[in-house]
């Protein structure tokens, strides 16, 4: 009988399970991949976009080619819904699809809850295909405005880089305004060590990016810290904490206390052995792991072996995430800060680096399919 896995999201490790069914595709396997976009843009390459440095073609991965050579269908539509009892999912559309073997790997969503009041002025950073959609309009309302306010709110990776990346941004063209940072009190990159955390708010400070270190609310007229001051803003980029989706609540899966996917060292359902997880969209049982796309890329060839064993009864194998992982952080122009537990370095080389492995990560999911089969299709 033919069984069929269903992959919600082009995620970075649906990447590399598409890749590992090209390479091995087990007869009578039906495979679906949902995803609302035929591009799966490459986070690691936002920053660099938004300096200037790459084009947008060149930050994405297309789907159509991995689907190819996966023998795969493609469906162009996101869900709203997971019924696990009933074994089926549910497309914004009304349709449902029924699955033997579900893997979720769509992300979570930036939560805005105190920043609401901004109204059309606030732009999350996830979904990310809204934020490449809308940053070459924001950049133009800025070229056209005098003493534009760009307010970036979040002290972690995805916010430092992205501040840092408009600053550059604002100075090759041009553009009369300034761009500040909202963190918390707890200062830049909590997590990092404190030599990562010292080398970038020197290099933030010395290009002129205006530093808050305190929380803030949303107010109409832009972020109200809690000291007292307003930091004005003409729009106000969000890089916050995550959220689960908000559908997750009914799906009848196990969740974390925070309404994460739980799962195993397999990346398993806890409650539901025929559903997988991988990125933001879960949280393990076993192990405390951070919301990062390194951990995403790293599970994806664990990922694509353990869903070809769930369909076909083999052995699953454990991911084990690494004491320590490598963080190349973008700083604007062609220059970077390497984290690496509590080794840190930084300069142009670090950058050309994080460049090479970028690139490298596009190229390796970019190559030409084996076999051309029906390419994905809009959802009707």
């Amino acid at each position: 009988m033919t069984k069929r896995l269903v992959l919600v999201g082009g995620g970075h490790a649906h990447l590399s399970v598409l890749r590992a069914l090209a390479k091995q595709r087990p007869a009578g396997i039906d495979v679906v991949l949902i995803t609302p976009s035929k591009h799966q843009n490459y986070s690691g390459m936002l920053p660099g976009w938004v300096a200037g440095h790459y084009t947008q073609a060149e930050c994405w991965v297309d789907l159509d080619h991995l689907i190819q050579a996966a023998g795969a269908r493609g469906v162009l539509d996101h869900i709203v819904g997971i019924d696990a009892a009933r074994r089926s999912v549910r497309l914004a559309q009304g349709q449902w699809i029924e699955y033997d073997v579900l893997s979720l790997d769509i992300g979570s969503e930036t939560d805005t809850s105190w920043l609401q009041s901004l109204g059309d002025k606030l732009l999350p950073v996830k979904p990310l295909d809204d934020f490449f959609a809308s940053w070459p309009r924001i950049l133009a309302a800025a070229k056209a405005k005098k003493n534009y306010k760009l307010v970036v709110v979040g002290g972690g990776a995805a916010g430092i880089e992205l501040a840092l990346a408009a600053q550059q941004a604002f100075k090759q063209t041009g553009v009369d305004g300034c761009v500040d940072l909202v963190a918390s009190e707890s200062g830049l990159l909590p997590g990092h060590a404190k030599g990562v955390q010292t080398r970038v708010q020197r290099f933030a400070e010395r290009v002129g990016l205006g530093l808050h270190l305190a929380r803030g609310v949303g107010t109409p007229d832009g972020v109200l810290l809690a000291t007292g001051q307003l930091v004005p803003a003409d729009l106000v980029i969000a890089a916050t904490g995550a959220r689960p989706v908000a559908w997750l609540a009914h799906s009848k899966l196990g969740l974390d206390a925070h309404g994460y996917i739980l799962v195993d060292k397999y990346h398993r359902s806890v409650s539901h052995p025929n559903v997988f997880a991988a990125g933001d969209i879960c949280a393990r049982a076993d192990a405390v792991m951070s919301r990062s796309g390194v951990h995403a890329v790293h599970v994806g060839p664990v990922l694509g072996q353990n869903l070809l064993a769930a369909l076909s009864g083999g052995t699953l194998r454990p991911y084990l995430p690494k004491r320590r992982s490598l963080y190349l952080l973008a700083c604007g122009p062609c220059y970077a800060v390497a984290s690496w537990g509590h080794w840190s370095a930084e300069g142009q080389w670090v950058w050309r680096w994080k460049d090479w492995i970028d690139r490298g990560f596009i190229r390796r999911f970019s190559e030409n399919p084996q076999t051309q089969i029906a390419p994905m299709v809009e959802n009707n």
